[in-house]
């Protein structure tokens, strides 16, 4: 198991050896830094603790600026900081950089991200409710109508599906393939979609269900 942070920068499109347009997402995949390593032995599991992008020193408490000072990383404290979990013990160091270079082209991955936030949504746009009517006097054409009990027990049931809020959370897309590897330009192109809004971190990793074999 692998793994990098990386911030995705929208979709294009790529053409392949017979002249195919391929679909991409661009994601702008390190440099990440190590910033701690988890082992079995003292943790009881192994990770390594990476960091992408940077903010400000003065906005960041002083347990974080600490923190990241073993990484030598006092000028340009990360902005996104995440574990990657790992089958064994890594051989990475603290301070350590990962690159685009983690994955090769046609490799498997899974991506991490935060689906977009709708807002307050209403049941037809939230679970895809039909709606009344909308002639013979139909007058709630997207609402949810009843959803209340008899006399007994007179109440909701918990799990109703109502109004509320949409989006906004962790989605997982799952065996997604690397079409190209960018390293000078920290680039990975993915082929398909990849969730959130453009700007938005997301976690690359290997696929879990294929164990990043190529496609």
């Amino acid at each position: 198991m692998k793994g990098l942070l990386g911030k995705k920068l929208g979709m294009t499109r790529i053409y392949d050896q017979d002249g195919n347009a391929v679909p991409v997402t661009v994601v702008e995949a390190g440099p990440c830094t190590v910033l701690a390593v988890r082992t079995q032995e003292r943790d009881g599991y192994s990770a390594l603790q990476l960091g992408f992008g940077s903010r400000r020193p003065k906005t960041v408490s002083k347990a974080v600026r600490g923190h990241v000072a073993k990484a030598n990383l006092i000028e340009r404290v990360p902005s996104y900081i995440r574990e990657i979990r790992l089958a064994q013990d890594p051989a990475e160091q603290v301070g350590h950089t990962l690159g685009p270079d983690t994955f090769a082209e046609g490799e498997i991955v899974d991506v991490i991200g935060t689906s977009k936030g709708r807002g307050f949504m209403g049941v037809v746009r939230r679970h895809h409710f039909a709606g009344g009517r909308a002639s013979h006097g139909g007058g709630w054409i997207r609402r949810g109508g009843s959803n209340g009990m008899k006399e007994h027990p007179g109440e909701v049931p918990r799990g109703r599906r109502m109004a509320g809020h949409l989006g906004h959370d962790r989605v997982t897309v799952q065996n997604l393939s690397v079409a190209q590897v960018r390293k000078d330009a920290n680039l990975l192109l993915i082929k398909g979609a990849v969730p959130g809004p453009i700007g938005r971190f997301v976690i690359v990793q290997q696929s879990k269900k294929k164990g990043g074999k190529k496609a």
